[in-house]
């Protein structure tokens, strides 16, 4: 059985929580991310308990010109099912009961840590989009990097670029993603409740690690959530972007390389089949994103562009762009990954 202060909050946690007034204070969120790509995605009910069926076409009927008094053979077209599959996030709280009603600050004692658990569950989901492999782990489902994996000998290999990086361990992967009902979107299963959602168990007996009942109040957090790529070709990854280089504006990525990030951004805009279909949008880490934010605010690149929008919640910002799509940081993209080849 795990120690006790791994799983139950201690009355060392509650003390470092208070403020002088021996009120809960505002917690200074260190460990929060920004992982702006949970805002973008479009969700849809799935038409299956466990996830969603696409249908696609995989060859188009064979078609003739004919002569007066000929006729021609008949044809049809090809089709395959694809099951996409569902993960489902789950997470539990116990506080002890003497410990929360302290002070009388059990409301904002509560509310603090369902803070917590919403951030560690947003970053893992927005993690999962990218690296999610039921290959690794069966209970998760398959994310956008497991999916375009490699350049040659793939069959969506023609959306994966490469920036030129070569050293392992040091590279970075850009993507260009239209969420749509007919591109790509995220989905939660048949008959249930879309988003994150947290239940209060109410009291409950807990065992200790001795196996003695305490008096806990108990919170279940949980999201069910899948990822579809109804057409592959609405998403580009841009892979092999050398840190290193980056960071320097040399090599693979100086200014004047074919393979700079730029470059390879407006590579991608070109890899999706229309602009109309579905909305573009693309992901990266903060550090390119930093490096792109500087040459836009340099006006090195026409191409880059800070414009006002506004967040979902109605707030005015600058948003970053590029040839008018909107650029997104998303924290859980690593800048350590391997050469895609």
């Amino acid at each position: 059985m795990p120690a006790l202060t791994v799983t139950s909050l201690t009355l060392a946690d509650w003390a470092k929580r208070l403020d002088p007034e021996g009120k809960v204070g505002d917690i200074v969120e260190l460990l929060s991310q920004t992982n702006e790509i949970l805002t973008d995605m479009v969700f849809v009910e799935g038409n299956l308990p466990t996830g969603h069926r696409i249908v696609i076409r995989t060859g188009l009927p064979a078609v003739y010109y004919r002569a007066i008094n000929q006729g021609v053979p008949a044809s049809k077209s090809e089709t395959t099912q694809v099951d996409e599959s569902c993960g489902m996030l789950e997470a539990r709280s116990q506080i002890d009961v003497e410990l929360l009603n302290l002070n009388g600050n059990s409301a904002e004692f509560m509310m603090s840590e369902d803070a917590a658990f919403i951030e560690s569950m947003n970053q893992t989901m927005a993690g999962a989009v990218f690296y999610g492999n039921p290959a690794a782990d069966p209970r998760q489902f398959l994310g956008v990097q497991t999916r375009y994996s490699a350049i040659s000998g793939a069959a969506n290999g023609a959306n994966v670029l490469s920036a030129g990086g070569s050293t392992a361990s040091q590279q970075m992967s850009v993507y260009l993603m239209a969420w749509g009902s007919q591109t790509c979107f995220g989905i939660f299963p048949k008959g249930s409740q879309a988003g994150l959602k947290h239940q209060d168990l109410g009291e409950d007996d807990v065992p200790d690690a001795n196996g003695n009942l305490f008096r806990a109040r108990k919170g279940l957090y949980g999201w069910k959530n899948g990822l579809v790529v109804k057409d592959w070709r609405y998403i580009v990854r841009i892979c092999n972007i050398d840190r290193v280089d980056l960071l320097a504006q040399t090599g693979t990525q100086a200014p004047t390389a074919a393979t700079n990030i730029i470059n390879m951004m407006s590579r991608a805009i070109d890899r999706l089949p229309s602009m109309g279909l579905g909305r573009p949008v693309f992901y990266c880490n903060r550090t390119v994103m930093s490096l792109l934010r500087i040459a836009a605010l340099n006006r090195s690149n026409a191409a880059l562009g800070i414009q006002d929008a506004l967040t979902q919640f109605g707030k005015p910002f600058k948003e970053l762009t590029f040839l008018g799509i909107p650029i997104r940081c998303v924290d859980q993209l690593a800048t350590t990954e391997g050469v895609v080849s």
